[in-house]
């Protein structure tokens, strides 16, 4: 295992070489369940290790600021064509760096500076770009925020409705980073129109769910549609912009040169490869794979006495409340337990947290990248278990002894991209 995506650079570089090879020992002997990530397949690394990384594509395909760029036209009009196909959309712009800059450019191509915005709030689930204070969307415009209603832990759509009506926006942003629930775009599309306001959905963590059918899409309910490409896609990082074709051009003009320069035509190459992974058939069984996963970690929980924020979950993450009034640890002491015995969450507020955002009463969770590995509904059942003994002891070595070895025993089962690492093995 040692060094094989690091060859050439050993020698070059041992410091980043050793670093390498020490993430992928992290990732290969320890349970990644952080929400946003995921582990792209062999295809996505190389695409994203070539000789595109070299190459300048200012402007878009044969539209370029540069000569040369006839092969990176190839690769760009590909991961567009099959962006709008995975998501039926009308127009794709495929060059933001991440999916911050695709919000930005999409917030400065509805919005004027000092416009109207509604966004959900960041404690209940949103995200720093949909009206945070410090993020640019807080900065640029006046924000007004909606979150979950304190008996469901959902969404509640009719005070969302009352505060469209009160604030009236220019744009409603919905979509985001930790709401374990389905979104539904159909009646945010409703209250945006009735008030006049257009629609932004950040689908950054349901893409992959939306692209099969299994999450409701909000493309004929929003003007603008925003993703990164990671996460539940299982692409490589990097944003992705979706929007009828009357805002085609404006988009465009936004993310270069409005916010943007050349684009990342390695990153785009690999984009273009994992839509085309995301079109085929076995894709949507392992999105469903996901779902069946959550579903069990979350009622393995449950079952051993944690408390699961909304009741449960819909999609492909969970939040979890570890401190329990107080009853129990804050996430953050959780996340340190958790990573001590090779278990990657990440702390998370939970909505009406009394603690503060970097110490948080909840974790969140997320089961796409165990599903990648092959991981099914048992092996969510004992993980379960093991997150739950670290919670209810997170001081006890025994305890923490004991999960190690079980994760140890269940990661072995499961090898990271186990033909490159045999090749290695062997010498070849």
């Amino acid at each position: 295992m040692s060094n094989f995506f690091s060859a050439g650079v050993a020698e070059a570089d041992p410091l980043i070489s050793n670093a390498i090879d020490d993430e992928v020992r992290r990732q290969t002997n320890g349970l990644e369940l952080i929400a946003s990530e995921n582990f792209v397949s062999e295809a996505v690394l190389q695409a994203m290790g070539t000789v595109f990384t070299n190459k300048y594509a200012e402007g878009y395909p044969a539209k370029r600021y540069y000569g040369g760029c006839q092969f990176a036209d190839v690769v760009e009009n590909a991961a567009i064509d099959r962006a709008k196909q995975l998501f039926g959309a009308d127009h794709a712009n495929v060059q933001p760096h991440s999916g911050a800059q695709a919000n930005m450019a999409v917030l400065m191509t509805a919005l004027d500076h000092g416009d109207q915005i509604l966004g959900m709030n960041l404690s209940h689930g949103g995200h720093l770009t949909h009206g945070h204070p410090l993020n640019f969307s807080g900065i640029n415009y006046k924000v007004a925020d909606y979150g979950v209603s304190r008996e469901t832990e959902q969404i509640d759509y009719d005070e969302l409705q009352k505060l469209a009506e009160e604030h009236r926006p220019k744009l409603l942003i919905c979509g985001a980073s930790a709401y374990p629930r389905t979104i539904n775009f159909e009646r945010i599309g409703e209250i945006a129109r009735s008030v006049g306001a257009r629609v932004m959905a950040d689908i950054a963590h349901i893409a992959g769910l939306v692209a099969t059918g299994l999450h409701p899409s909000p493309i004929s309910h929003c003007e603008f549609v925003t993703t990164t490409t990671h996460k539940t896609l299982r692409g490589p990082r990097g944003g992705l912009i979706l929007c009828r074709e009357e805002f085609a051009a404006d988009v465009n003009r936004r993310v270069f040169p409005g916010v943007q320069g050349g684009p990342l035509v390695h990153v785009i190459a690999a984009k273009a490869v994992a839509f085309g992974e995301a079109l085929k058939d076995d894709f949507k069984t392992y999105q469903q794979q996901i779902l069946n996963n959550a579903q069990a970690l979350g009622t393995a929980l449950k079952d051993a006495g944690l408390r699961i924020v909304s009741g449960g979950t819909d999609n492909h993450l969970l939040l979890v409340d570890v401190f329990m009034d107080g009853q129990g640890i804050t996430g953050k002491a959780a996340e340190k337990a958790l990573e001590e015995v090779e278990i990657t969450v990440n702390k998370n507020t939970i909505p009406f947290d009394t603690n503060k955002p970097f110490v948080a009463s909840g974790i969140r969770l997320g089961t796409p990248a165990l599903t990648t590995r092959g991981m099914k509904e048992d092996d969510m059942k004992a993980i379960g278990k093991m997150i739950a003994n670290v919670i209810h002891e997170p001081e006890s070595e025994e305890v923490k002894r004991r999960v190690r070895r079980e994760v140890a025993e269940l990661t072995a089962r499961f090898p990271m991209y186990p033909g490159r690492l045999k090749e290695k093995a062997s010498g070849a």
